[in-house]
């Protein structure tokens, strides 16, 4: 395959310093909102970089499950790699890639746990299997094999079956407060728009960035 001519033209088009929202979140829930409206596969989808102490930053998808102006929440098992890279180093940064509509929204900032009451007003509204799954895994934990999943997975359905699965102790939500947040639209001839939000004060600061 050759790779080096692999391209296509942006031409969904442009973004203007008037189509922007003084507010980054009122922003974001605008561009989420179209994504949801234009059928992008998993438009909560977002990838989320670590940075571990004494080695290179990591990189994995997760789920986006809430945001507002104070950030935006996904759930784990503390026991995860990322969790213990965002105990270890709370900076990270968020990836929302969504290519069909030639869009990117990058967040970068820190993560902080969030109360258990908000883990378990989320945890309430999961599918009965998602929540004997988050019992189950041992995440990030080298396992034998998928059997063992299994059997772990029948163990904790045999003992939720009387009544309700209550959140585990080990498991709950970070909030990632951003410090910038850059809109991405993709442009015809590579001439990208880009606009950047960074935290000035009680406000934001935005600015116009190269592609």
């Amino acid at each position: 395959m050759d790779i080096e001519n692999l391209r296509r033209e942006y031409t969904e088009g442009g973004l203007r310093r008037d189509d922007l929202r003084d507010d980054p979140f009122e922003q974001f829930d605008l561009w989420f909102g179209q994504a949801c409206k234009a059928g992008v596969l998993e438009p909560n989808a977002m990838s989320l970089a670590t940075a571990p102490a004494g080695g290179g930053p990591t990189l994995r998808t997760v789920l986006l499950k809430k945001f507002d102006a104070r950030g935006f929440v996904f759930f784990t098992n503390f026991g995860s790699n990322k969790a213990r890279q965002i105990d270890g180093d709370p900076r990270v940064a968020l990836l929302f890639p969504w290519l069909a509509l030639e869009r990117q929204v990058s967040v970068v900032g820190r993560a902080e746990k969030i109360p258990v009451s908000e883990t378990v007003k989320y945890f309430v509204t999961r599918p009965l299997e998602s929540k004997i799954g988050a019992w189950a895994s041992p995440q990030s934990d080298v396992i034998s094999s998928r059997g063992f999943l299994r059997m772990k997975f029948a163990e904790m359905k045999a003992k939720f079956k009387a009544g309700e699965v209550p959140v585990p102790s080990f498991w709950g939500g970070f909030r990632v407060v951003p410090e910038q947040i850059e809109f991405w639209q993709g442009g015809a001839g590579r001439l990208h728009d880009r606009f950047l939000y960074s935290r000035e004060g009680e406000g934001w600061r935005i600015e116009r960035l190269a592609p």
